[in-house]
């Protein structure tokens, strides 16, 4: 009996011990289930809070390089060619003389109006005395009128004849002085036309002198720049655009400087109905004459003004599935992603043109280890974007695209994986 009870005890004893292991098992699996669902910690990030403003955009056009004083040398009288006075591709002032036509027949011929001068002021001498006679002796009765009057008439004829004759003193003499082709601006001169001995004819071309200090650059500006540069141009307290002019052959120049910088000095006052664009010019001192006239070139446009705009820091942006998105600040404090359209760039700025607007908050730090859905410790925006990516539109300020593999970071798998993917794998976890 005793031994019956003593087994029994044995058994509740074992279990009991079997029962309260079971119970402890049990309730660690609750306390890991139990640590498992605590939410993860707010993830620290700077945030920006949406307002609008003015941002400067340094912007680039193509052009074309012009010298507006360019002028063809062509002879102004008949005559062999003697003489070139300079070397092919020489700088020349204005007023140096280039060629020499044959002088000879042009000094005979102002010898012969000199001599036609002097014998008309002869006549017009004699002329003077016959009237101051004939008016005597009219005064006196002893000529009719008739007679006073044609000396009168012999005078002013012969008065005449005297002009006559200097006008084709001076005629001949313009002719002489045009047998020295000068240069009538300063510039870089051409191959000459036509050689040394050869017969030329009056507007016979010989040469060409092209001014290459200053040049002008004329571009077209899209109407919304130009309203834009209008609109600044006309306020007293906005940045002055800066133009320049890279030279495009820099890198192998041997000079240090090749950056020009130039005065816009013309706005067009109308757009072109078919390309939608204004005119403008900028005037560059070339110095060192780097640039040539007819040379397609870029025109860059710095401290270009858009006002009350709203804009991003390009660091904020990343590229979904869809284009471009940012991670917004929802009212519960955690990150929500969102597609936008992209407009121009300049300085680590994106203008965004769709998708937000002022007083949404928008994240610009630590976006790669963001997901949608995150818990945001929310920080202000200090206003640095020294950290700038490359551009995920693969766009530039003026609006060229680039191709993958010419600067655009977004290629297909440098940025695959978006917030809203990542949310996407959250869910299924």
């Amino acid at each position: 009996m005793n031994q019956k009870f003593a087994r029994r005890v044995q058994e509740w004893s074992l279990i009991g011990f079997f029962s309260v292991l079971l119970t402890a098992c049990g309730g660690g699996e609750e306390g890991q289930d139990s640590q498992q669902q605590e939410p993860p910690p707010a993830k620290q990030a700077q945030v920006q809070t949406l307002a609008p403003m003015d941002l400067e955009l340094d912007k680039n056009y193509p052009a074309m390089v012009r010298s507006d004083q360019s002028v063809e040398i062509v002879a102004r009288v008949d005559g062999y060619l003697e003489s070139q006075n300079y070397r092919a591709g020489e700088i020349v002032d204005k007023g140096d003389i280039l060629f020499t036509i044959e002088k000879a027949p042009y000094k005979a011929a102002v010898e012969q109006s000199r001599a036609d001068l002097q014998s008309a002021r002869a006549n017009y001498s004699e002329a003077q005395r016959d009237y101051e006679r004939y008016q005597r002796l009219y005064q006196q009765g002893s000529i009719s009128q008739q007679q006073r009057d044609q000396a009168l008439n012999d005078r002013e004829t012969t008065k005449a004849s005297v002009a006559q004759a200097q006008a084709a003193l001076d005629s001949a003499q313009i002719n002489l002085n045009y047998t020295d082709v000068k240069a009538p601006v300063s510039g870089q001169v051409s191959l000459n036309q036509v050689n040394v001995g050869n017969y030329v004819a009056v507007q016979t071309e010989l040469a060409e002198v092209t001014p290459v200090n200053p040049l002008e650059v004329r571009f077209s500006l899209p109407q919304s720049d130009a309203f834009a540069l209008r609109r600044q141009r006309q306020m007293e307290d906005a940045p002055s655009v800066d133009v320049e002019l890279d030279f495009p052959y820099g890198d192998d120049s041997a000079t240090t400087d090749t950056t020009l910088h130039g005065n816009l000095d013309f706005l067009g006052s109308r757009v072109d109905e078919s390309t939608s664009t204004v005119q403008a010019r900028a005037v560059f001192d070339n110095p060192q004459g780097l640039f040539l006239p007819g040379q397609f070139v870029r025109v860059q446009l710095s401290n270009l003004k858009r006002f009350h705009v709203i804009a991003v820091p390009e660091v904020a942006i990343t590229e979904g599935l869809k284009g471009p998105q940012v991670m917004m600040l929802n009212d519960k404090g955690e990150a929500q992603s969102r597609f936008i359209t992209m407009g121009e760039q300049s300085r680590g700025w994106v203008i965004v043109t769709e998708g937000l607007k002022a007083d949404e908050k928008v994240i610009v730090s630590n976006i790669g280890g963001i997901s949608a859905g995150n818990k945001i410790d929310a920080q202000p925006f200090d206003g640095h974007i020294d950290d700038e990516p490359d551009n995920p539109s693969g766009k530039d300020a003026s609006g060229a695209s680039k191709e993958p593999g010419q600067g655009t970071s977004v290629s297909g798998e440098t940025q695959q994986r978006s917030a809203d993917e990542r949310a996407s794998d959250n869910s299924d976890n």
